[in-house]
């Protein structure tokens, strides 16, 4: 959606002297987005447009390299026009190109840079290769105006605490296997629960409905974590005799309800019948009323079921409630203590992941409790978009950088440090 931003007022970038405007595409994962950004003169950020469309699988189904490429292909064409056409402008008008140069995955990266180098050969544009992370965080940074913040990047494809510090954004952890968005891609897979809008979307909703806080390993290594013993726990859990789905859970629970009101039923005509006979005892003057036999009826509680037998069902929604809680506080733990380390009071959180609500709760309070504040954006900045692409490229073009078309690459393994940070001081 356009709008008008104030830049962070920390940038040393000078400001331009005339409006500059680019082109940025973004292809790294299942997502293709074309975005145009405009830097103004007064210092602002202006976005002119963001447009993306996300290849979706059938439920229980990830993404294939080969096929999201094919996705990229077919839709390149039609979301660069509406892209360029949302911004009002014409793509003669660009001052450069930029698309993302990695990390993600093979395939839909050179899809990516194959369409960014097309343009900015037809159209005589600088091309910009841009670090996928950078991207993010130059993003949020604008959105949200943080000045200094310790940044947590939470994606389908990485997990990452960072601070800025000598033009660099320094690593301080990250995940030692999977990322946290692959971990929860991976469960709604296992649980089957649909890829429309997204996975960890889907999973965010059925928490909501969790009512138990179920026993899963917590696993930080020093600054790091692991998530693989996270996901394989869970998934062990839709193993166990007492997982039921929601269908089986509902249906459960109208038996454990019917066998209620049968117990009830029992249980008064018991009443009745115990009166009876100790009024029938009294007038014959018998001192020793007799017993009714009811076997079970010490091993029943009030509702006619076993102890525990009703509480002991462990549903999805239970183990997406599990997973998210323990997920969120490994990673409100790892990012509060880079902000003890660097003394900063601010948290940006970015990347697929950050748009999660419960997520940025649970940061809010931990930053709350320092004197803290937690900077974060809606899923039209944090899902993957060609905007973010854009503004970091034309920083980096502000800034004397350009990619020969020769050196146009992509790379899977393209780390957030090794990025050099020259538009900041």
């Amino acid at each position: 959606m356009p709008g008008r931003i104030m830049r962070a007022k920390r940038d040393p970038l000078e400001h331009p002297a005339k409006p500059m405007y680019a082109l940025g595409l973004e292809g790294s994962a299942n997502k293709f987005g074309a975005g145009v950004v405009q830097h103004n003169p007064d210092g602002t950020v202006e976005i002119r447009s963001n447009i993306r469309h996300t290849y979706i699988t059938p439920p229980g189904e990830g993404f294939q390299p080969g096929d999201t490429a094919k996705h990229h292909k077919e839709w390149a064409l039609q979301v660069v026009r509406a892209a360029v056409k949302q911004s009002g402008m014409n793509v003669e008008d660009m001052d450069c190109i930029c698309y993302t140069k990695g990390p993600g995955m093979g395939a839909p990266l050179q899809t990516t840079a194959l369409v960014a180098r097309t343009l900015a050969t037809m159209y005589d544009k600088p091309l910009i290769g841009v670090n996928h992370c950078v991207g993010h965080i130059e993003m949020g940074r604008v959105i949200t105006g943080a000045s200094n913040p310790v940044v947590l990047y939470v994606s389908g494809g990485n997990t990452q605490v960072i601070a800025y510090s000598q033009q660099r954004y320094r690593i301080f952890g990250e995940t030692l296997d999977i990322a946290v968005g692959n971990c929860l891609d991976r469960f709604a897979r296992v649980i089957g629960l649909p890829n429309d809008p997204a996975p960890g979307y889907n999973i965010e909703q059925w928490a909501k409905r969790g009512k138990r806080l179920l026993t899963i390993p917590y696993s930080t290594k020093g600054m790091d974590i692991a998530l693989g013993g996270v996901l394989a726990q869970t998934e062990a859990y839709t193993r166990d005799s007492r997982f039921r789905t929601t269908q089986t859970a509902g249906k459960a629970s109208k038996a454990l309800k019917k066998a209620a009101e049968k117990a009830a039923e029992k249980a008064a005509a018991l009443a009745s019948s115990s009166t009876s006979s100790l009024s029938s005892m009294r007038t014959n003057g018998s001192s020793t009323p007799s017993t009714a036999k009811n076997g079970d009826s010490s091993k029943a509680n009030g509702n006619g079921t076993e102890e525990g037998e009703e509480e002991d069902i462990i549903t999805p929604e239970d183990l997406c409630f599990s997973l998210q809680e323990t997920l969120f506080a490994m990673l409100v733990e790892i990012t509060e203590r880079a902000m003890a380390h660097i003394g900063s009071k601010e948290v940006l959180i970015v990347g697929g992941v950050g748009s999660n609500q419960r997520l940025q709760d649970m940061m809010g309070i931990m930053a709350r409790e320092r004197g803290g504040i937690v900077f974060a954006t809606d899923e039209r900045f944090c899902i993957d978009n060609g905007i973010m692409i854009a503004h970091a490229g034309l920083l980096s073009y502000r800034m004397g950088f350009e990619t020969p078309i020769d050196k146009s690459t992509c790379t899977q393994r393209f780390r957030t440090d090794e990025v050099l940070v020259k538009w900041r001081a």
